[in-house]
């Protein structure tokens, strides 16, 4: 339960919280961007931290991986995790992923891109985020497994999450996504 007050919204008076952490204490992961300042307050309070990768291609976040090992080595805590939170989907192919994800991606991170001063997306922009050496993970479920251990082995990383609704993809294309990536991708990632 919690109760709490504070300046930008109404109070909290033993307010419930809702479903139930099943672990005690709550993990708490702190996800970062690619500003060096929150990297190196991740690691000095030993926070498990997760990597947004959102543009550009995931071998800029190095460093940032680097750094927060790091800032964990000056910290009293034991070592936490590193993981990568990505914007992606999975297709039977290359070629489907690419038609279903570009229109809504595209139009969504356009809005967000507008709020932010960033160009409009554009296919050329799209392809090469979608590319193999690009922070879209996006394709059969052989490339989106390629990929994601790409990301294992030049950061580091423990865990990654897939963001795939990112847009109006049809809820019926988010689901297929999903099982594909727990019956497809999943296993080639456990015996890699």
């Amino acid at each position: 339960r919690v109760t709490w007050s504070g300046r930008f919204r109404p109070a909290l008076n033993d307010q419930g919280v809702y479903p139930r952490p099943v672990q005690q204490p709550l993990p708490v992961w702190l996800g970062v961007g690619g500003n060096p300042g929150s990297v190196v307050r991740a690691g000095l309070l030993g926070l498990p931290m997760i990597l947004a990768i959102i543009g550009g291609t995931p071998d800029r976040f190095v460093p940032l991986a680097e750094l927060y090992r790091q800032a964990q080595d000056k910290s009293d805590h034991p070592r936490q995790p590193l993981a990568v939170n990505a914007h992606g989907y999975v297709a039977d192919s290359f070629a489907q992923a690419k038609q279903e994800f570009y229109g809504p991606y595209a139009r969504a991170m356009t809005t967000i891109g507008r709020e932010r001063g960033w160009p409009p997306m554009t296919t050329q922009g799209f392809d090469q985020m979608a590319g193999p050496g690009g922070s879209m993970v996006i394709g059969a479920p052989e490339e989106v497994a390629e990929k994601i251990l790409r990301m294992r082995d030049l950061l580091g990383i423990e865990r990654f999450m897939l963001h795939i609704s990112v847009g109006t993809l049809p809820h019926a294309q988010v689901l297929r996504a999903i099982e594909l990536f727990g019956t497809k991708v999943a296993p080639l990632l456990v015996d890699a």
